[in-house]
């Protein structure tokens, strides 16, 4: 008896507190409802005085919903991805079958479409029956379950970050879900007050889409999806009663754990059908089901059709990498939240459709070229490639694809080194890597610079192996304003037979390191860095561009969707445009939100533009390092990329339309990408032009091409001198002759020669040659060795002798005393002491009779 008493005073307690607590509520609704009844009584008058500083309208924010991705295909928008922290599917009153309403209604408020929006009936039955031990009853309406999952819903909306954000968070949770009488009188007065703005059927609708089923599942539409995989408009009674039960107590009551040995396959589901022919019984008790309805409902067994909804990126295959590009993009974008948490909140529960620029028609070619000649795995080693296509003056981006699986899951990650959470084309902060060195498609800026100061196409340099002195190399940009020594004979070419006088043409054909090198030697290593920087080229890192001379052979890591905007901005006459992967966004409202957009800026003047690309063109020729990538017809630009010991490989190439580079290389370790074989039984090396015409081919084929601008024929030709006449003067007065014309000086060295010892002889061009200034001339000196044959025609023979003592004369016909007709060699030639020289004489004239 005595252990009773404790328990009859907890029951005794629990009853008066919430008597006491029904009675306040009564009041409010009382005071809600009919004020002026409220006011017969002093105790009403108190009681009503409390609740009269309660707010009486709750705001319903908008309903967390999954955002989505989209790709283009032809005039499709096909979906790539969905993303979500609920997943639900918002639907409206008349997409929901009836059964699922009457389920709700039966199992949950069977007076919702008679209360005020609190039913203090069953809210004292409620209580009643859990306080006497008797099984737990709900005693909250429709309405006021709709108030606390938009509470909680508001919960969910909060950071979670810090301690104090945490905190924050629970006290918001436990406000909502508490018992305390307080909270649940606040419910009550929120629940009027819904029921005086919205009808029964928005509220009942807005309930059935807030509500948990699950899990992850929210809403009856995604329920009906997920457990069941038919929408919510299909639900039959047996199937919308076993949703609406899951409600009451969704961790015990989901049926997505066959296995569970009280809620499982091999029981029917025994705990959610228990509730869920319970609320059938209601159904039919409140004659929403006729007899035989019911009675097959009863008798259906519970056979879930477990569907997921999968989310995330991995779910969008090849594309996988450039869905993580736009989720990065999003993340980034301060537009879509102030800091990176408030961001993701946004993106998981936002409800947005992002529209990319994706051209999933280029995507297959780019995913299917690098399936074939880039395996995901490779025992020789660590092999990456990657492609990525930019549309140039608008600046989007039109593929990207690369030669792993996506996953961000560690788990998977060590399952094999065919997947990468690592995005080979972006930026660190788009979820790139560090970068790859870009080798000799760098050496475009250094063709842009060179132009722009007053250099041309035609003009030559020395491209010999050889050793620049310290101080050679102009920067202005560092301490001293230049760079000290090189290494000796540096740097060395890809090929033999490339050294000598090149054009810049040729070198950039060609590509030429010596004669890069060269070229950068009259320019300033500070310039050339700028106008990479112009083109949008910064290192994948964010780290600043180096500036040294090996940096003119493109030492710099960049990521390839760098180059590709870069080549794009050469394509489009000079101007470059940031890349943007969205074309719209749009919210769960139907509402356009601003998308990031493309800058796009004039990098050079469009004749230079236009000369580059003349040059490039050069590259896709024959002769040129990436000789048969263009079969168009269409007009295309390209360079090659090759990093010291073949360790990294780029072909960046470029039309008016689409610009597009291919890196493949090794994402550690040191692999030489010329003796290894790993597809179609050659190199990396080899095969990279045919990467790139494969896409290049889909891409002319769908966007077309134009031509190319033409260059003036001061920027091919330069500007034209004539190289003077250097004969008779000193190696230093012929230097400083030519460096006042803008000609370059180089020391040919002795040769026999009439002009005097040490003096010039010759040059090559040839005196009154026209030449493009920065023309090297070569200079020769003479060594005195030779003597210019006197003209001896028409002298006595005798006279002759004299004049040529010291050679050998030999003569022909006639007397001693006659005259010289002809000599050989002729006079003025410039021949050695001692040569022959044959003198022809006239003959006699005869005599008179």
């Amino acid at each position: 008896m005595s252990a009773q008493k404790p328990q009859a005073r907890v029951v005794l307690g629990a009853l008066g507190a919430f008597i006491g607590m029904s009675a306040v509520a009564g009041l409010l609704v009382t005071a809600a409802v009919t004020p002026a009844i409220a006011v017969t009584g002093m105790a009403a008058n108190d009681s009503i005085g409390v609740f009269e500083g309660l707010p009486e309208y709750l705001s319903i924010d908008q309903l967390a919903q999954p955002t989505t991705i989209y790709a283009k295909q032809g005039d499709q928008d096909r979906a790539l991805a969905t993303f979500y922290s609920q997943n639900r599917l918002p639907v409206g009153f008349d997409q929901i079958s009836q059964a699922a309403k009457d389920a709700a209604i039966a199992g949950e408020d069977p007076r919702f479409y008679s209360h005020g929006g609190v039913d203090i009936q069953g809210t004292i039955r409620g209580v009643l029956s859990t306080v006497v031990g008797h099984d737990v009853q709900g005693g909250s309406s429709i309405t006021q379950q709709y108030v606390k999952n938009v509470l909680l819903q508001k919960c969910e909306a909060k950071p979670v970050k810090t301690k104090e954000e945490k905190a924050a968070y629970q006290k918001c949770v436990d406000d909502s879900t508490g018992v305390s009488p307080d909270r649940k009188v606040k419910e009550m007065k929120y629940a009027i007050g819904l029921e005086k703005k919205y009808s029964k059927d928005v509220i009942l609708e807005g309930y059935l889409n807030i509500a948990g089923f699950g899990g992850s599942v929210y809403g009856i539409e995604a329920a009906a999806r997920y457990y069941f995989n038919v929408t919510s408009a299909q639900l039959t009674p047996a199937q919308a009663a076993s949703l609406v039960a899951i409600v009451n107590e969704p961790t015990t009551l989901k049926l997505d754990n066959p296995d569970s040995t009280t809620n499982g396959a091999a029981n029917g589901y025994a705990a959610n059908k228990d509730r869920r022919d319970y609320i059938l019984t209601k159904m039919y008790q409140y004659k929403k089901l006729t007899k035989a309805q019911y009675d097959e409902a009863v008798k259906s067994p519970i056979t879930p059709s477990i569907t997921p909804s999968v989310r995330g990126c991995q779910t969008a295959g090849g594309s996988a990498y450039y869905c993580d590009y736009v989720q990065k993009i999003i993340l980034n974008d301060p537009s879509f939240g102030k800091d990176a948490d408030t961001r993701a909140s946004n993106f998981l529960r936002g409800g947005y459709k992002i529209y990319t620029t994706l051209d999933l028609d280029l995507q297959t070619t780019a995913e299917a070229t690098l399936n074939s000649y880039v395996p995901k795995t490779y025992d020789q080693a660590n092999l990456g490639g990657a492609l990525v296509g930019v549309q140039p003056g608008t600046g989007r981006v039109l593929y990207m694809a690369q030669n792993k699986d996506y996953s961000q899951d560690p788990d998977v990650i060590a399952s094999g080194a065919n997947y990468s959470s690592v995005n080979f084309n972006t930026d660190q902060a788009y979820g790139g890597s560090s970068g790859f060195q870009v080798g000799s498609t760098y050496k475009v800026f250094t063709l842009a610079d060179w132009l722009e100061n007053g250099h041309s196409l035609n003009e030559t340099v020395n491209a010999n192996v050889r050793t620049y002195p310290s101080g050679t190399f102009k920067a202005s940009c560092i301490d001293g304003g230049v760079y000290g020594p090189t290494p000796p004979r540096w740097p060395t070419n890809d090929s033999g037979g490339e050294e000598g006088q090149r054009s810049a043409l040729q070198a950039t054909a060609q590509s030429i390191n010596t004669a890069f090198v060269s070229m950068a030697s009259q320019l300033d290593l500070c310039d050339i860095r700028k106008n990479a920087e112009a083109f949008g080229v910064h290192t994948a890192t964010g780290a600043p561009l180096d500036t040294n001379p090996a940096s003119v052979l493109g030492t710099n890591t960049i990521a390839p969707l760098t180059m590709a905007t870069a080549f794009a901005g050469i394509a489009n006459n000079g101007q470059v445009c940031t890349p943007i992967a969205i074309d719209k966004i749009v919210n769960a409202k139907g509402e356009s939100v601003p998308a990031p957009t493309s800058t796009c800026t004039q990098a050079v003047d469009p004749q230079i533009a236009a000369t580059m690309s003349y040059a490039l063109k050069r590259v896709t020729m024959g002769g040129g390092t990436a000789s048969g990538v263009n079969q168009t017809g269409k007009d295309m630009l390209a360079k090659t990329g090759t990093t010291d010991n073949n360790e990294q490989l780029w072909l960046v190439a470029a039309t008016t339309k689409v610009a597009g580079a291919y890196w493949v290389g090794n994402i550690d370790g040191h692999a030489n990408m010329r003796r290894i074989y790993p597809t179609h039984g050659t190199t990396p090396a080899l095969a990279r032009t045919a990467v790139m015409r494969e896409v290049m081919n889909t891409a002319v084929g769908k966007y077309g091409g134009d031509d190319f601008a033409s260059p003036t024929q001061k920027l091919l030709q330069g500007v034209q001198v004539a190289v003077p006449d250097l004969t008779g003067k000193s190696p230093a007065d012929a230097q400083n002759i030519l460096k006042g014309l803008g000609l370059e000086y180089a020391d040919g060295g002795q040769q026999d020669s009439t002009q005097p010892a040490g003096t010039v002889s010759a040059s090559d061009p040839g005196a009154g040659a026209n030449v493009g200034k920065g023309t090297v001339v070569t200079v020769y000196t003479s060594n005195a060795s030779l003597v210019a044959l006197p003209n001896v025609v028409g002298q006595k023979l005798a006279d002759a002798q004299k004049a040529l003592a010291g050679f050998k004369v030999t003569v022909k016909g006639g007397k001693p005393d006659s005259i010289v007709e002809a000599m050989d060699p002729g006079a003025g030639t410039a021949v050695k002491q001692g040569s022959e020289v044959k003198l022809t004489l006239k003959a006699d004239a005869p005599s008179g009779g």
